[in-house]
């Protein structure tokens, strides 16, 4: 969740009900063995809003959760009114070194038994596109739960189970959904083309490139990131003029972490 702290407060400023959480595996969430299907997480996120009452929502997914959102999207799409992806996944993605290795079944144990803080900040890092901005205190946080002793069975698990290449063959343009996809010009993990291929293969949806930005964009450029999704949430799209956030005194906002 602490990825989306330039978030959570202009948005819940604007009078936006958020929900954010730690998926499956990530943070301080359950880490169990399996469970970590694409199907699984879509719905995880489901359950979630029904537990807490809320009929449907605007989905904010960046990188993994940006595949995850438009999997709940495409499997229960009465459920999304908006879709925000950020960097998303669902063509590929090009792993750093360590990651590659953990997803090979005997490499893998070996490789995130090694998860040292260094090792957390050096992907970390990776995400940005001016790498000496992410700060130790922004390293600690993200290395906070990789301690559990379970973090690198769910490490693997997610890596072996999820897949990342799900939304190629035309399925995207079954969602009807209002989508805006904003992307990282110097994205290292998660090429432009991709953001340019959702952009494609959406039918309601803007694309917005974010300059000098990497694969985290909300962190490494809030305040265009804000704008945008404020922009969003009050105006919908701009070539299809609507509030996709027009439900009842509590619009819903719901966040996807990312890996």
């Amino acid at each position: 969740m602490y990825g989306w702290r330039y978030q959570l407060p202009p948005i819940v400023a604007a009078g936006y009900r958020v929900v954010a959480f730690d998926n499956r595996g990530f943070g301080f969430s359950d880490k169990p063995a399996h469970g970590y299907g694409n199907a699984a997480y879509a719905h995880l996120v489901v359950s979630l809003l029904d537990s807490l009452g809320i009929s449907s929502a605007v989905l904010i997914g960046h990188s993994m959760g940006g595949a995850i959102a438009a999997e709940v999207a495409l499997s229960y799409p009465d459920r999304v009114r908006g879709m925000v992806l950020i960097d998303a996944a669902g063509y590929g993605v090009h792993w750093p070194g360590v990651l590659k290795l953990a997803r090979w079944p005997f490499l893998g144990a070996l490789a995130t038994s090694f998860r040292g803080r260094w090792v957390t900040g050096r992907i970390l890092r990776s995400t940005f596109a001016n790498p000496s901005t992410v700060t130790e205190a922004d390293v600690d946080q993200y290395y906070a739960p990789v301690p559990d002793p379970a973090f690198g069975r769910a490490l693997r698990g997610v890596l072996r189970e999820f897949r990342f290449d799900t939304l190629g063959g035309g399925r995207l343009g079954r969602v009807e959904t209002p989508t805006l996809i904003l992307w990282g010009d110097a994205d290292r993990w998660i090429p432009i083309r991709d953001g340019s291929r959702f952009a494609r293969e959406l039918p309601r949806s803007e694309f917005v490139v974010v300059a000098h930005t990497g694969h985290d964009a909300a962190e490494e450029a809030p305040d265009l990131v804000n704008r945008s999704l404020l922009d969003f949430l009050k105006e919908g799209l701009s070539r299809i003029p609507e509030n996709v956030a027009w439900s009842s005194p509590s619009s819903q906002v719901l966040r996807s972490s990312n890996p």
